[in-house]
């Protein structure tokens, strides 16, 4: 790359920071699944931008000890739980002042075939992946519309776009909250309020441990996935993936099923999340219930 070429970039880097700095200097950012990758990373580089930041997880423990970690405030929240919701900003209200963003991070990912999963694990992945997302939605955008502004920011993924063996459960959860975070968008549209999807690639936290991604579906750091989210504040949009380079996905709806099964064969991503190393993931498994007790 030449000179030119890297000032040029360091350049388009140093405005868009300034861009997520303005948007974010003095806001009350709050942040589901916040105790531990993505989710606090995203907090980190809020604060760095001047927000001000309330941790929501339901590992209580992990959750006080990254709040302290961060000089935040860190509180139970179960997204499955509308009423955990309402005293989660009721909380945060007391203490920061009202939600001016909300950031929905929580999920859990259980890879595997469909047909070893219990009842218990699909309606647990169904109701932190999605359900959780539209109680956050709802009671968020209830207090935002009555203040005439907000945003919400729903993480997804590319998994949402590309559906795979082993991840049959999650494809379903994800795709649901892209959809439904287009549809909320548009019918809040006027009142202030808007809602955005990111779509991260499959982030180096624990929920690809034991796993080896394939060339085609690219890896990131979680810091990667937290820049895209506070672009995302600081340029609403309704969705986008991260990193950039992974937008084609969204074109992978449109595709035939013919094509997109002969492109998975040929890329071998038709078995990566079927076979995972289930010593190396025997421990995330176990804290989202995949042979034991759900987390959130």
């Amino acid at each position: 790359m030449s000179l030119s070429s890297r000032l040029s970039r360091a350049g388009r880097a140093d405005e868009q920071w300034s861009r997520i700095r303005a948007a974010l200097d003095g806001k009350v950012v709050a942040i589901t699944g916040g105790a531990r990758g993505i989710g606090y990373e995203i907090a980190g580089q809020v604060l760095a931008a001047g927000g001000r930041v309330a941790l929501g997880d339901v590992d209580v423990d992990a959750v006080e000890k990254a709040a302290a970690d961060l000089g935040v405030e860190g509180l139970q929240l179960d997204v499955t739980d509308s009423a955990s919701f309402e005293t989660f900003f009721d909380s945060v209200e007391r203490r920061l002042g009202p939600v001016d963003v909300l950031i929905n991070n929580a999920g859990i990912m259980p890879v595997g075939p469909f047909l070893d999963f219990d009842e218990s694990l699909i309606r647990s992945t169904i109701d932190i992946d999605l359900v959780g997302v539209i109680l956050g939605c709802r009671a968020a955008g209830r207090r935002m519309v009555g203040r005439g502004g907000g945003q919400i920011v729903n993480v997804a993924s590319i998994a949402g776009r590309l559906p795979m063996p082993g991840l049959a459960v999650y494809n379903g959860a994800k795709s649901g909250v892209i959809e439904f975070s287009e549809a909320i968008d548009h019918e809040l549209s006027g009142t202030g309020v808007r809602v955005s999807t990111v779509m991260p690639t499959f982030t180096r936290t624990g929920l690809v441990t034991g796993l080896t991604p394939n060339k085609m579906i690219q890896t990131v750091e979680p810091e990667v996935v937290a820049h895209r989210v506070l672009r995302s504040i600081a340029e609403p949009t309704v969705r986008a993936a991260a990193p950039w380079s992974m937008g084609w996905v969204d074109a992978v709806p449109s595709l035939s099923i013919g094509f997109k099964r002969t492109l998975t064969r040929l890329t071998k991503v038709d078995t990566v999340f079927l076979h995972p190393d289930s010593s190396e993931r025997k421990a995330y498994s176990e804290r989202i219930g995949q042979g034991g007790s759900p987390g959130r």
